[in-house]
C-alpha cells in the first residue's frame, strides 16, 4: 500500500486515501457554508470543492491521485443508481406517461438533435455525436427537485411535468447504458449485432431481475424483517445491490444497469420505504463524494484557455434546453407559470450527465480532444448551479408575461399533473405508529369517521397483511425522519404513538416536531414517570395505561354498588 509523506503523532504514517478523504470532507462542509448563504445548491459546492483539491497542490503534498478516488466514486455511482431504482415508482410512470411520452420524447428528440448536430460538426463521429447528445440531454433530477422543495411547489404543476420529463430520461439513460459499449464500436462483429446482443443480454438480466422480485426477494427480506434487526436489514440491502450489479458486470452490462435494476427489484415490495430510509444517508454520502470526484477531473489550466467555450457552451445549453422543455410543456397544453418552472428546472445538464460522459470518454471517445470533457464538466457543473437562480426568476417572470398576454391560448389542466399515489394524494391524516391492539382499534374508528390514515409498523408479518387488506402502510421506523417524510409528516394533522415505549415515541416526536410544528401529538405511558416526560416532550395528549386501566375497574367495581347515576355524578 502506497503512504504518504505526511507523518502523523510519533511518525505514523497516513493512507492517501484516508487523507484525501479528511481534505474532501472538511473542504465540502467549509465551501457548502459558504454557497448556502448565497442560496446556492451544495452540488456546486462539492464541484468547486474537488476543483480547489484537484489545482490547489493538496493531492500531491498527501501523496494521493484523483485515481484514490474512484473506487469510492464508482461505488457512489452504483449507489446513487441502487436509489433512483428504489424511488422508481410503476405507478407513478403510468399516472404520468402520457406527460413521458410527450413532454419528454419532444425535449430529449429535439436536444440530442441540436447536441448531435453540434458535436457532429465538430468532427465527432455519428455514433459519438448521438452518445454525447443524449448525454446532454439529461437533466439534473436532484437540482430541480430540491429546487422546487425549496419554493414549497413540490406537487406543482410545473414540478409534475419536470417529474414526468425525469421518469422518460431514467429510462433512456437504462436502455443507454446497454447499448453504449457496441454504438461506440466496442463489441465484437458489425455493430448491429452488437446493439441485438447487448439489447438481448440486457433483457435477460432485467428478466431475471423481475423472477428474483417475485420469487427469492421478497422471501430473503421478509426472513431479515422478522429479526427486527435494523442492522441486519441494512447490510442485506447493500448486499443485494452489490450482488445483482456483480451479476450485471458478469455479463459485460453495465454495474450501474446492475444497481438500478437491484432497486427496481425491492421498489415494489412493501419493504421500499424501509430500504429508502436507511439508504438515504449513504446515499448523500457516496453522491458528495462523486461529485467532488468529477471536480477533481476539471484543470483549472484548461478552463481558462477555453473559458469562452465554456461560457458559450453554458448559455447555449441553458437556452436550447430551456426552450425545448418549454415547447414541450405547451404542448401538453399546460399553462404560462409551469412552463417556464419546467424549462428552468430541466434547462442544465445533470448528474448522469456526468457518468455518461465519463464512462464514453472511457472509450476513447474524446482522445484527441480533450479539452471536450474539460468544457462540458465546467459547463455542467455551472450549469447545475444556475438552475435554481434560473427558477426563481421564471417565478417572477411568469405575473408579468401574464399581464402582457404572451403565449396565451388553450389551456388544459391535465389529471396527469396532480398528486398519484395514495400516499402523496394524503392530507390531514392521522399516523398510527404501531398496530398492535390499540392501534387496530384506532385505525376501525377512524375509518369508520371517514378519516384518512396511515400506519407505520415494523412486523413484517402485520404489514404484509394490511397490504394485502389494502390499508395504507409503510414498513418503517417512526424515530427515522426520512420515515416520516414518506408519511407525508408535513400534510398530517396528527401522530399517534399507540405503543408504551416512552424513549422511542420521544424520538419519533422530537422530528415530527421539527418537520411539523403544528401537528397534534398523542402517546401511551406505561407508568406515571413516562408520562410526565412525554408531556414535558410536548404530547398534546398521553394515555397513561395505569391510570386509564385504573379507572375503568373502579368504574367497573363500584357500578356494582352504586346507581350508574350516582357514578356519573361523581368524581371519579
Amino acid at each position: 500500500m502506497k503512504y504518504c509523506s505526511v507523518l502523523g503523532v510519533g511518525g505514523t504514517e497516513i493512507s492517501p486515501l484516508f487523507g484525501l478523504l479528511t481534505f474532501v470532507l472538511v473542504g465540502v462542509v467549509l465551501v457548502s457554508l459558504v454557497l448556502l448563504r448565497f442560496r446556492q445548491s451544495l452540488l456546486v459546492g462539492y464541484f468547486i470543492c474537488g476543483v480547489i483539491l484537484a489545482n490547489s497542490g493538496v493531492l500531491d503534498w498527501i501523496g494521493a491521485s484523483s485515481s484514490d478516488l474512484d473506487n469510492l466514486a464508482e461505488l457512489g455511482i452504483i449507489l446513487l443508481l441502487f436509489t433512483l431504482g428504489l424511488e422508481f415508482s410503476v405507478e407513478e410512470m403510468k399516472h404520468l406517461r402520457r406527460v413521458a411520452a410527450t413532454a419528454g420524447g419532444w425535449q430529449v428528440t429535439l436536444v440530442v438533435l441540436a447536441a448531435g448536430g453540434v458535436s457532429a460538426a465538430f468532427g465527432l463521429g455519428v455514433p459519438a455525436a448521438i452518445a454525447v447528445g443524449v448525454a446532454i440531454a439529461l437533466s439534473s433530477t436532484a437540482v430541480s427537485i430540491k429546487a422546487f422543495q425549496d419554493m414549497g411547489m413540490a406537487d406543482s404543476p410545473g414540478a409534475r411535468v419536470a417529474l414526468g420529463v425525469a421518469i422518460f430520461q431514467d429510462l433512456l439513460v437504462i436502455f443507454f447504458m446497454i447499448v453504449l459499449p457496441p454504438l461506440l464500436g466496442q463489441g465484437e462483429g458489425s455493430m448491429a449485432g452488437g446493439l441485438g446482443l447487448a439489447i438481448l443480454k440486457g433483457a435477460l438480466f432485467l428478466g431475471a431481475c423481475w423472477f428474483l422480485s417475485r420469487i427469492g426477494i421478497p422471501q430473503l427480506l421478509h426472513a431479515v424483517a422478522r429479526t427486527r434487526s435494523r442492522e441486519l436489514f441494512t447490510v442485506t440491502v447493500v448486499g443485494l445491490c452489490a450482488a445483482v450489479a456483480f451479476g450485471a458486470v458478469q455479463l459485460n452490462l453495465s454495474a450501474a444497469l446492475g444497481a438500478f435494476a437491484a432497486g427496481l427489484v425491492v421498489s415494489e415490495s412493501i419493504y421500499s420505504h424501509r430500504v429508502l430510509a436507511d439508504i438515504l444517508p449513504f446515499k448523500d454520502l457516496f453522491l458528495t463524494i462523486f461529485f467532488v470526484s468529477v471536480g477533481l477531473l476539471i484543470d483549472i489550466g484548461e478552463v481558462a484557455a477555453n473559458w469562452g467555450f465554456i461560457v458559450f457552451g453554458t448559455l447555449g445549453i441553458l437556452f436550447v434546453k430551456f426552450g425545448v422543455a418549454f415547447f414541450a410543456a405547451r404542448r401538453l397544453g399546460v399553462a404560462l407559470r409551469p412552463c417556464l418552472l419546467a424549462g428552468a428546472a430541466l434547462a442544465s445538464t445533470g448528474e448522469f450527465s456526468l457518468v455518461l460522459l465519463e464512462r464514453i470518454a472511457d472509450f476513447g471517445i474524446f482522445a484527441t480532444h480533450p479539452e471536450v470533457v474539460q468544457i462540458l464538466l465546467a459547463s455542467t457543473a455551472i450549469g447545475m448551479g444556475l438552475v435554481p437562480t434560473l427558477m426563481r426568476g421564471m417565478e417572477k417572470l411568469a405575473p408579468v408575461l401574464e399581464r402582457k398576454g404572451w403565449f396565451t391560448g388553450k389551456e388544459t389542466c391535465l389529471t396527469e399533473l396532480t398528486p398519484e399515489g395514495e400516499l402523496k394524494a394524503l392530507k390531514d391524516h392521522v399516523i398510527i405508529c404501531g398496530f398492535g391492539p390499540v392501534g387496530r382499534n384506532l385505525y376501525r374508528a377512524l375509518a369508520k369517521c371517514k378519516i384518512p390514515v396511515l400506519v407505520l409498523e415494523l412486523n413484517a408479518d402485520t404489514v404484509r397483511e394490511l397490504t394485502q387488506q389494502g390499508v395504507k402502510v409503510l414498513f418503517a421506523d417512526a424515530r427515522q425522519a426520512e420515515s416520516l417524510e414518506m408519511a407525508g409528516i408535513k400534510r398530517a394533522r396528527s401522530i399517534a404513538f399507540t405503543f408504551p415505549d416512552a424513549d422511542a415515541a420521544v424520538a419519533g416526536m422530537r422530528l415530527a416536531r421539527e418537520q411539523n410544528p403544528e401537528i397534534l401529538v398523542y402517546a401511551r405511558a406505561k407508568f406515571s414517570a413516562e408520562a410526565e416526560r412525554l408531556r414535558a416532550h410536548g404530547a398534546n395528549q398521553v394515555f397513561h395505561d395505569e391510570q386509564e386501566s385504573g379507572q375503568a375497574m373502579i368504574k367497573s367495581v363500584v357500578t356494582c354498588y352504586a346507581p350508574e347515576e350516582i357514578f356519573e355524578d361523581s368524581a371519579w
